[in-house]
C-alpha cells in the first residue's frame, strides 16, 4: 500500500486510500503532529566551559600562531609601503591606496581571541559528541507531547520545524544530524501508519512546495529533496515519490466538483506559500495542472513579526539599546544557531527590569514556550479583539496583551507583502482566469487571506477547503491514482 505524506513546517499528516475512502492515520488522538521531536539526551551547556589545562595549552598555540601571522603580515604589509614610496610621484598615492591598513591586536586581545576559538571548537564538540549518541533515541517523542517533555525536562534537545532547514547550506555534520531527525519522524509516521492498516507499509508519496525556504536558491531546493528522499528510504519506504503540495490540494478538491472548473490552489502552510492553476472536476480521473508558483513565507513568518512587534517591547525592544537581532535570535526557535546565540549573549548592562527578563528568556525552553503562545495568540485574534499572554514565568504577574491591529501589522511584510506579489505572478502567468480559487493550509483560516484573492481575482468565487488537511486527503488519493 501507498500511502500520502505532508510532511509539514508546522504540522505533519498522513493518509491512504482505503476501500475507496481517504483514511487518515490518527497519532494519539489526532489528525495530525506538530513537526517537532524531542531527543532526552541532554546537550552541553556552553556555559559549563573551564578553561583547564590542556585548553589552556590550546588557547596559548592558537594566540603564538596569530601573534606570528600578525607579525608577517605587518612586515609584508610594511614592505610593500617602502615599494610604494619609491614608485614616480604620479604612481605613488594609487599604490599606496591599494595597500590595506592593518590594526595591530595586542597581546590580550589575541589572547582573548584564541580563548573564544578554544570555546567554540569545545562547543562544537560536546554538541557533537552529544548528537552522536544513541542511546537515547529510542525515546524520541514528536508533536505537541515533544514540546512539553521537554518543557517538562528542562533539558534534552527539541527541534522545531526541522523541513525549515532542509534548503539551508550546511555543514556535513549538520547535514548528517538533519537527517537523522528527518529519518525519524517519517519512521514514526511510517509505524504508525503500518499499524493502523495492517500492512507493512513500504511506499508513499511526500508533499513538497514549489519552492523550499533556501540560503541556496535552486540548489537549496534540490539538497532538501535529496535529504528528504534519504529520510525516507533511511526510514523503511522502498518507493518514495513527490508532489507540489498546491497540485495535491487539487486532488482532494477534484472528488468533490462535479463539472470542470479552472481553479487556482492557494496553499499556505507555516512555512511556504504556494499555488497551481488546476482544472478539476469532471470526469476526469485526476485533476490537470497547468501551472505552478510558490514563495518561502509562510505563518511562521508571521508568529516572528508578532513576537517582535507585540511581545518583545516587554523585553526591551525599542526600550533599551539592545540589538534587535538580539530579539530576532529569541524569536527564531527553529534555528538552533540563532537560539544558541542569543542564549550566550550578555545582558548584564541592560537597565532593569529589562535584564532580568532577557535573562529569565534564556532558561532552557522559554523561548519555545513564548513562541507557543504567540502562535496561539495569532490564530486566537482571527475571531478575537485582543489576547493577553500570561508571562509569569518570566516574571510574577507579568502580562502582554496583542490586539487585532498589531496582528494585521506583523502579516504586512513579509507575509502579505509577497502573498500579493504571488498572486499576481499566477494571475500574470495563467493563461486564462480562474473560476475558483480554493484555500487550504493553516494560514488561510486569516481573515485578511480571502479578503487578498478576492482582490487579486475579484471574478472568482472563493472556496476554502479544509485548511488542516486538505494537502495530506490530496496526496492520499494521489497515493492511489
Amino acid at each position: 500500500m501507498r500511502i500520502g505524506i505532508d510532511f509539514g513546517t508546522s504540522y505533519s499528516a498522513a493518509g491512504a486510500v482505503v476501500d475507496g475512502q481517504v483514511q487518515l492515520i490518527r497519532f494519539g488522538d489526532a489528525r495530525q503532529f506538530r513537526t517537532t521531536v524531542f531527543f532526552p539526551q541532554r546537550l552541553p551547556d556552553v556555559h559549563q566551559f573551564e578553561l583547564t589545562d590542556a585548553l589552556q595549552e590550546q588557547a596559548r598555540q592558537w594566540a603564538a600562531t596569530a601573534k606570528s601571522g600578525q607579525t608577517r603580515e605587518i612586515a609584508r604589509l610594511d614592505a610593500l609601503r617602502r615599494d610604494a614610496m619609491n614608485q614616480p610621484a604620479h604612481r605613488r598615492a594609487e599604490a599606496l591606496a591599494q595597500i590595506p591598513t592593518l590594526r595591530r591586536r595586542s597581546d590580550d586581545e589575541l589572547w582573548r581571541a584564541a580563548v573564544a576559538a578554544v570555546r567554540r571548537d569545545w562547543a562544537a564538540t560536546q554538541v557533537r559528541e552529544a548528537m552522536e549518541a544513541k542511546a537515547d533515541v529510542g525515546n524520541a517523542l514528536y508533536g505537541d507531547e515533544a514540546v512539553d517533555a521537554f518543557l517538562s525536562a528542562g533539558e534534552g534537545h527539541l527541534v522545531v520545524s526541522p523541513k525549515s532547514m532542509l534548503g539551508y547550506k550546511l555543514e556535513a555534520h549538520a547535514r548528517d544530524v538533519l537527517l537523522g531527525i528527518a529519518t525519524h519522524i517519517l519512521r514514526h509516521i511510517r509505524i504508525t501508519a503500518s499499524e493502523q492498516l495492517g500492512t507493512d507499509v513500504r511506499a508513499a508519496v511526500l508533499g513538497r512546495p514549489v519552492q523550499f525556504r533556501s540560503s541556496m536558491k535552486e540548489a537549496g531546493g534540490v539538497q532538501a529533496l535529496e535529504i528528504l528522499t534519504d529520510a525516507a528510504n533511511a526510514a523503511g519506504f522502498e518507493d518514495v515519490s513527490f508532489l507540489e503540495e498546491p497540485s495535491a490540494a487539487a486532488y482532494g478538491y477534484h472528488r468533490s466538483v462535479d463539472r470542470p472548473r479552472r481553479t487556482m490552489i492557494l496553499d499556505i502552510g507555516g512555512g511556504t506559500t504556494d499555488m497551481a492553476l488546476a482544472d478539476v472536476g469532471g470526469d476526469a480521473p485526476v485533476p490537470v495542472i497547468r501551472g505552478s508558483w510558490g514563495q518561502p513565507v509562510g505563518g511562521t513568518d508571521v508568529d516572528l513579526e508578532l513576537s517582535l512587534r507585540g511581545v518583545m517591547p516587554v523585553f526591551g525592544k525599542g526600550v533599551t539599546p539592545t540589538p534587535v537581532h538580539r530579539y530576532s535570535e529569541a524569536s527564531h526557535v527553529q534555528d538552533l544557531q540563532r537560539q544558541a546565540s542569543f542564549r550566550a549573549a550578555n545582558f548584564d548592562d541592560v537597565a532593569s527590569p529589562y535584564r532580568e527578563r532577557l535573562h529569565a528568556l534564556k532558561r532552557s525552553g522559554h523561548t519555545v514556550r513564548l513562541n507557543r503562545a504567540v502562535e496561539r495568540a495569532k490564530i486566537e485574534l482571527g475571531e478575537q479583539a485582543s489576547v493577553t499572554l500570561e508571562l509569569d514565568y518570566i516574571e510574577d504577574h507579568l502580562r502582554c496583551t496583542i490586539d487585532q491591529a498589531r496582528l494585521h501589522e506583523a502579516a504586512q511584510r513579509p507575509f502579505l507583502f509577497q502573498l500579493r506579489e504571488l498572486m499576481h505572478a499566477a494571475k500574470g502567468g495563467a493563461a486564462q482566469a480562474p473560476e475558483v480559487v480554493y484555500l487550504t493550509g493553516g494560514m488561510s483560516r486569516s481573515p485578511y487571506v480571502p479578503a487578498l484573492a478576492a482582490e487579486v481575482f475579484p471574478d472568482a468565487r472563493i472556496v476554502r477547503g479544509d485548511a488542516s488537511l486538505g494537502v495530506v486527503t490530496g496526496l492520499a488519493h494521489a497515493a492511489a491514482a
